[in-house]
């Protein structure tokens, strides 16, 4: 996933529950879906962004020493200004990009 070029909004907005609910009929089983999604954006992006801060990670003794990384801060305000896990799901959902099915249904 590109996180660069995602345009899923930063900020909370409305949607139309009959958007949401119209793959599956149901809004419970959409809602489940799109949290299961989130999640895995959220540990997707927790990865990334800890693999990211391992490479300026200094290991000292001293608690009184603490440097300040320009390119460190950077790559943080870049995660702080994405938009969050569930906002990127509902935007997958809502672009028909997550593949979901019942387990309960026949197979054909």
């Amino acid at each position: 996933m590109d996180l660069k070029k995602t345009d899923a909004p930063v900020s909370t907005i409305t949607y139309n529950r009959n958007e949401i609910d119209a793959a599956t009929d149901n809004i419970y089983e959409a809602i489940s879906v799109i949290s299961r999604r989130a999640e895995q954006i959220n540990t997707d992006i927790r990865r990334e962004l800890i693999d990211k801060l391992e490479e300026f990670a200094t290991y000292n003794d001293s608690l009184e020493e603490i440097f300040e990384n320009k390119e460190q801060i950077e790559v943080s305000k870049f995660y702080e200004k994405l938009p969050k896990p569930h906002a990127l799901a509902v935007k997958e959902w809502l672009d028909n990009k997550i593949y979901h099915r019942n387990t309960e249904d026949p197979q054909p």
